[in-house]
């Protein structure tokens, strides 16, 4: 599982950082989910595949860079190690984060985000 699972987090990161919406789509199980912390517009736990899309698409509506410093993988999952920065006139990103991704299958079940910074996510992500 591991080389797939590792495989599985360089086609993710690629897609994310392309804007390939289908790519993704095609990672998921119909009826994944993503929770990411937080108090802000991309906060709480979305529920199934399209939704995990949508909430791709609008993070990165907001312009961030998806850095990639590792992919981790386990006996059957992976995650991303990401530092995201971006900037507005009014707003800095500049987090590190994990996103976790819980494999079922050779694709994604459920995906949980941990961040370094969810204050400044909370004041970013309006």
């Amino acid at each position: 599982m591991t080389t797939t699972a590792r495989e599985l987090g360089r086609r993710f990161h690629a897609a994310l950082i392309t804007g390939d919406w289908p790519a993704i789509r095609s990672m998921l199980h119909d009826d994944a989910t993503w929770t990411l912390p937080g108090d802000n517009t991309i906060s709480g736990t979305v529920v199934g595949a399209d939704a995990v899309v949508d909430r791709a698409r609008k993070i990165a509506s907001y312009g961030p860079s998806f850095e990639l410093l590792h992919i981790l993988v386990s006996r059957e999952n992976m995650a991303l190690s990401l530092h995201n920065t971006a900037q507005r006139p009014d707003a800095i990103l500049d987090e590190h984060l994990t996103t976790v991704c819980r494999l079922r299958d050779g694709r994604i079940a459920d995906i949980e985000t941990y961040l370094s910074d969810v204050p400044g996510m909370n004041a970013f992500f309006v």
